[in-house]
């Protein structure tokens, strides 16, 4: 019997909103990927997988649950990860890339985001002009903390800051673990802002290592005759007749706005 001796690429592709985006939508998350991670990783004589990430953010503990399971899978295995950004890696999008041992982008891509948002509205005046009462009972003084049908305290921001901060940190100590001297410690003050950058941009602060597309990149690295083999998620038929139910009800436009909202922001 002939072995094939070409090199073996495994592909998988990360896209979407990580985290829930509502009640009937789910976006990335580690429960929805973990399976086809690990059956990309559990290929046997791989000289990379590669990865391919579209997405604005969104959870950071899911991005975190994600990068972790991969950046694990690629000791246990010392298998290297190559991971691409497509439209837009940014924010937990971003997070997942520093999950490669390099990262690639597009020219035209959307990179960074480095930072933490929350995002919410103020209904209180909205109700009040429709003739609606809000009724709220708790046990536990802060326990309705930033209800949008209340008007915001100071003393629930300074806690949300608090939180947030922390978050930031662990996200910045993570990217400078992940690219560690390919970034400057002098543009702390402008990596770490939020600030999001085009691919050229993000290669000449060292957030990513190169430009280029998935295909020509691992050609160019093992050969015209590697064999990449892709890892889709696929999708249920009954999540997809959902889907196209759900996005007809009027009860969900809240959470499509907030989806689109956070594509959007990149320009998408």
């Amino acid at each position: 019997m002939i072995f094939s001796k070409k090199p073996q690429v495994a592909h998988i592709r990360l896209s979407g909103v990580i985290g829930n985006v509502g009640r009937f939508q789910q976006g990335m998350s580690l429960s929805s990927h973990e399976q086809i991670i690990k059956k990309a990783f559990n290929q046997k004589k791989l000289s990379a997988v590669a990865i391919s990430i579209n997405s604005p953010g969104g959870s950071p503990v899911q991005s975190h649950l994600i990068y972790s399971l991969i950046r694990r899978l690629a000791e246990e295995k010392k298998v290297k990860v190559i991971t691409f950004a497509e439209d837009v890696a940014a924010s937990g999008g971003y997070m997942l890339a520093c999950a490669g041992d390099e990262i690639y982008a597009n020219p035209s891509s959307i990179v960074g985001s480095i930072g933490v948002i929350y995002s919410s509205f103020g209904l209180k005046e909205l109700i009040k002009k429709i003739g609606i009462e809000r009724r709220v009972h708790t046990a536990g003084k802060n326990k309705s903390t930033l209800d949008p049908f209340m008007d915001e305290k100071p003393e629930d921001i300074e806690r949300l800051k608090k939180i947030q901060l922390d978050l930031h940190e662990q996200f910045i100590s993570l990217v400078k673990n992940s690219r560690k001297d390919k970034i400057s410690s002098d543009k702390d003050d402008q990596l770490f802002t939020g600030e999001f950058w085009s691919g050229i941009q993000s290669k000449e602060l060292g957030l990513v290592d190169g430009l280029g597309n998935m295909e020509d990149v691992i050609q160019e690295k093992y050969g015209k005759k590697v064999v990449i083999k892709k890892f889709d998620k696929p999708e249920s038929w009954l999540k997809r007749k959902l889907s196209s139910q759900i996005s007809n009800q009027f009860s969900n436009i809240a959470d499509e706005i907030e989806t689109r909202s956070l594509w959007n922001k990149f320009g998408l």
